[in-house]
């Protein structure tokens, strides 16, 4: 499903991805690797997909809360993260705020159901209105998941939508002081871009997922793909140095479906306009294929 959105920000263009993706030959590639039905739900129905917004605080909220919840009812009709794990989850997006329309979705499709969430990102999407240093909700989602932020964006995503020591940050390294304070005095879980490259750091990573998977019924895993080195050549709309390589976060990923079982996947932050689509392709490509084929079929385990 695509999530054809930048209204989270000041820069347009990742409104345009889902679409160039698809031109780009990202379904058939999809079936070819995962050998399996790929069906194709559209896009969610947002429009325009990129507006400027003075708002200091909170750019295009009142845009944002009326898209979340269609997307929400759209990923809940397509039966995503049912029980037998028979039909799973690929968000493409867009920016980051297609997460939390995907997280809720699938909670509205099993409302029992309690699911744990791995949000992948060079930055860390935990900041509010109050604390924000650019107004761009599109790094308030992850917050916004956990109940906290602005009322109207909370409840859009049926918030909270996952419970604090269920979630774990992955790969963050460009976190606002106020994200860090809040993080660092959390439940939240912080696996850091230079942890998980090590032996040490993934082995505490997947303790995290098996104690966890105690208490939940699968993870949803929120790519935003500027949590990759810029060396990977994938198009993001905010690169930062440093980041996972490929297969650390394929790596990851396999983990947390073996331990948790992964009912979805959102990979998010893309801008491909003037860029060659191929590396970002190939990407995607391979992080579906860790999260949906290559594990050990952790989501079908009864729970």
């Amino acid at each position: 499903m695509g999530v054809p959105t930048a209204l989270g920000g000041h820069l347009g263009g990742m409104e345009r991805t889902p679409g160039r993706l698809r031109e780009a030959g990202l379904p058939d590639r999809l079936a070819d690797a995962l050998s399996m039905s790929v069906v194709d739900a559209g896009d969610v129905p947002i429009d325009p997909g990129f507006a400027p917004d003075p708002h200091p605080t909170a750019k295009n909220a009142d845009r944002i809360a009326a898209f979340l919840p269609l997307e929400a009812g759209l990923v809940a009709r397509t039966g995503a993260g049912a029980t037998n794990g028979a039909s799973r989850l690929l968000i493409l997006g867009g920016d980051c705020t297609a997460h939390a329309g995907a997280l809720a979705g699938l909670r509205r499709a099993r409302p029992q159901a309690r699911f744990a969430i791995a949000w992948f990102d060079a930055h860390g999407d935990l900041n509010t209105p109050d604390t924000t240093p650019s107004g761009n909700v599109w790094g308030m989602p992850f917050a916004m998941l956990l109940g906290r932020g602005r009322p109207d964006l909370v409840a859009a995503c049926d918030g909270p939508t996952v419970a604090p020591e269920d979630a774990a940050l992955v790969g963050g390294q460009v976190l606002d002081e106020p994200e860090s304070r809040w993080l660092a005095a959390s439940p939240v879980a912080h696996f850091g871009a230079g942890m998980v490259r090590t032996a040490a750091g993934l082995a505490a990573l997947e303790a995290w997922a098996r104690v966890v998977s105690t208490r939940t019924d699968g993870v949803y895993v929120a790519v935003d793909m500027d949590c990759l080195d810029p060396s990977t050549g994938v198009g993001v709309q905010m690169p930062e140095p440093g980041g996972l390589a490929l297969e650390t976060l394929l790596a990851v990923v396999r983990a947390l479906d073996r331990a948790l079982g992964v009912v979805g996947v959102g990979a998010t932050g893309v801008n491909l306009v003037g860029r060659d689509p191929g590396p970002t392709v190939d990407a995607i490509v391979a992080l579906a294929t860790a999260a949906f084929r290559d594990g050990d079929g952790g989501g079908d385990r009864p729970r």
